[in-house]
């Protein structure tokens, strides 16, 4: 098997010379900044920078960044440009102060310490282990489709330094068929109820609202929904009301067709806006701002080159204002960008996104091999000046 050829990557984005000006900015554009915090800085550096000014905290965390890539609307298509902190404000504060507005309250949002998540504190990079209690995901082939096998998988994945085990109980690999919401709830509230008996922490991955509410009940503390709450009306509703916190997934299409040639103007920018707004659906809905977090989704309608440039770019999620997960573990991309290895091959693959996700301050990471991942991170953040582990 050998590597797919790369997809030239569509994009309608410009690259301005200097910051954008009124001239080019039509009515409203504002509302469409989007910030990335670039000029990274970790340690003394970090400190030294904040101290002087020069710099903000990322997240509240240990890293600091300098400068950014503004992202805005714009006549002809969204334009670009990277600047430090001071420049961007200034230049912000010329255009007036509906855009000066928009961009202290972007810095604000990424640069607030965030709580902690379904009680995790997020002074170090938290996993997510996977468990999937299904006879066809892509990663493990139903290895542990039966309740025994998946709560002893989740018991090792938490003793190996999960913080959190998502059990799902629907594929949602590129062409799965749904399942009832019966069928799902007999296979994951099992799980559930054992693990949390245990003193676990757990999430279920689900996009219906009635198994969402039968797996808090069960013991269940967070919601995963690759539809970040828009599949069901009632999701949203559902996990305000049993109290649980939501990892907001963007998704395009629905699994069974999203990977019929998904297409962009700019993936890492349009999956941006879409989750911010998404993210402001569930605070309305009476899910506190604490309790949400987002995850681009990749391989969820993305090609490998939308894939390439949201990892690239994953920093622009922290200007949501939530914690930003990333889900990469064993995906398909990996191998097609690699030597077609299959999903347990990937571990390699995987362990580098995961590391250049964490140099940009993502905090939670979804994966399958736990102990390899924190043992990867351990080391990073000791070189990387990335905090505790």
């Amino acid at each position: 098997m050998t590597a797919a050829a790369a997809q030239p990557l569509p994009s309608i984005v410009e690259w301005s010379p200097g910051l954008p000006r009124g001239s080019c900015l039509p009515p409203g554009a504002a509302s469409g900044l989007a910030l990335q915090p670039t000029g990274l800085l970790t340690g003394e550096a970090a400190a030294r920078a904040v101290a002087g000014g020069t710099a903000m905290r990322l997240a509240g965390g240990p890293l600091a960044f300098s400068s950014c890539v503004v992202t805005l609307p714009a006549l002809r298509g969204p334009v670009r440009a990277a600047a430090g902190l001071a420049e961007i404000v200034d230049w912000a504060a010329g255009e007036g102060a509906t855009l000066a507005g928009a961009v202290h309250h972007r810095l604000d949002r990424i640069a607030r310490e965030r709580p902690p998540f379904a009680g995790l504190s997020l002074d170090r990079a938290r996993l997510i282990g996977v468990v999937n209690v299904t006879p066809d995901s892509f990663s493990d082939g139903g290895e542990r489709f039966a309740a025994g096998d998946a709560i002893a998988a989740g018991r090792a994945l938490a003793k190996a330094g999960a913080d959190l085990i998502d059990v799902g109980g629907e594929s949602t690999r590129p062409g799965a068929a749904p399942v009832d919401a019966a069928i799902e709830c007999g296979r994951v509230l099992p799980v559930i109820r054992a693990l949390a008996a245990d003193g676990i922490a757990v999430s279920v991955d689900t996009r219906r609202a009635g198994v969402m509410a039968a797996a808090i009940e069960a013991g269940a503390v967070v919601v995963n929904d690759v539809s970040a709450l828009g599949f069901d009306p009632a999701s949203a509703a559902t996990v305000a009301a049993g109290g649980a916190a939501a990892i907001l997934m963007h998704m395009l299409g629905e699994p069974a067709t999203m990977q019929d040639a998904p297409a962009y103007g700019d993936a890492p920018y349009e999956v941006f806006r879409w989750l911010d707004a998404r993210a402001a659906a569930a605070r309305e809905a009476g899910i506190p701002a604490g309790s949400i977090a987002v995850d681009p989704g990749i391989g969820f309608g993305k090609n490998d080159d939308h894939n390439a440039a949201i990892l690239a770019a994953i920093g622009l999620f922290h200007a949501t204002g939530r914690p930003v997960v990333l889900g990469a573990s064993r995906k398909s991309f990996i191998g097609r960008i690699s030597r077609g290895e299959a999903p347990g091959a990937r571990l390699p693959g995987s362990l580098a996104a995961v590391a250049a996700a964490a140099l940009q301050g993502v905090q939670l990471f979804r994966v399958h091999d736990v102990a390899e991942t924190r043992q990867a991170l351990a080391v990073l953040a000791r070189i990387g000046g990335l905090g505790v582990t």
